[in-house]
């Protein structure tokens, strides 16, 4: 989807907005897990999470391109809008966001603080995605998709950070909402040469992304009810599929528990918060156990997001419902 230089101009692009993210080893994860845990913490970017980099390449291009656009609009559960409002308000332009009733309210309010139009619609992301398409056209706005090559690019940018930090390793694992996060892996991977394994996660309460994969077709599912908002996807994206079944070695399916579960292991180990999706590639090294143990493992946190009081909740050992 890219060429290297495409990817390391996207990088710079990235790195006068923010620093590369961090990237640890952590013992007491690998005293978890029984491998070596490197953690790429994207949940320490401006809108803490990995989607702000896709929002600021998209925009770059947009602008640079000359298209006569009064406004963009998109649909999102919380981070892909915060990055297009941010990125959007960066370059002059407005944003309208759609999100799905009793979306997360402080998502909602971090994409109300950076200039966005807030619009409740639905009972969930696709819905709310269906409504931004007809909104698009009414209202004459730039309707940025949920994956898309620019957006990937500029996604892929943590991806070439982690891999020339840590050019060994064996394995990552990644969580897949509409695929952005797992074909920035597998597009810089391949254009650096490496031959690490690129294990993608969903929530086995939203499995459409699993499903598609082992039939080797997009899947649609009726419904995506897991807490791990970032990975709540009903239909997956053809395009992201693509790239998901030519690089991927597998899809982890994780449960409501185990993703609970690793949210508070990542506290417990690193002192980091992290969302549900985020925390979802741990929950799956957890389950796969034996397999990893001995080698040099990556995970992507791809998201820090999480409501005060899911986080209290799920502190205090539940597990939230979606």
């Amino acid at each position: 989807m890219s060429t290297l230089a495409e990817l390391e101009a996207a990088a710079d692009l990235v790195h006068s907005h923010f620093p590369p993210t961090p990237q640890y080893a952590w013992p007491l994860l690998a005293r978890r897990t029984g491998a070596e845990v490197w953690v790429k913490h994207e949940n320490h970017t401006p809108i803490g999470a990995f989607k702000v980099r896709g929002g600021l390449v998209y925009m770059d291009h947009l602008k640079r391109a000359g298209a006569d656009v009064a406004g963009v609009i998109t649909a999102t559960r919380g981070n892909h809008g915060q990055s297009i409002a941010r990125a959007a308000a960066a370059v002059g332009l407005s944003s309208t966001i759609l999100v799905p009733h009793g979306n997360s309210t402080e998502k909602n309010a971090a994409m109300r603080a950076f200039g966005a139009e807030l619009i409740e619609h639905g009972r969930d992301f696709d819905e709310a995605k269906d409504e931004a398409h007809r909104l698009a056209s009414v209202r004459k706005l730039h309707m940025v998709p949920s994956f898309d090559p620019l957006l990937v690019r500029g996604v892929a940018t943590y991806a070439l950070e982690f891999f020339r930090a840590v050019p060994d390793l064996d394995a990552v694992y990644v969580p897949i909402g509409m695929g952005s996060g797992i074909c920035g892996l597998i597009t810089a991977r391949d254009l650096l040469g490496l031959k690490t394994e690129i294990v993608g996660v969903v929530a086995e309460n939203a499995p459409c992304v699993a499903l598609s994969f082992e039939a080797g077709r997009a899947i649609p599912t009726n419904a995506a009810q897991t807490f791990a908002d970032g990975m709540a996807c009903r239909v997956p994206s053809s395009d992201a599929l693509d790239i998901i079944l030519k690089g991927a070695a597998r899809i982890v399916q994780v449960a409501e528990t185990e993703i609970a579960d690793a949210i508070r292991a990542y506290f417990e180990d690193t002192h980091n918060l992290a969302e549900g999706a985020g925390a979802a590639s741990l929950a799956a090294l957890i389950q796969e156990g034996s397999r990893q143990r001995g080698r040099r493992i990556g995970l992507v946190l791809s998201g820090g997001n999480i409501d005060r009081s899911v986080f209290a909740r799920v502190l205090a050992g539940e597990t939230p419902a979606a």
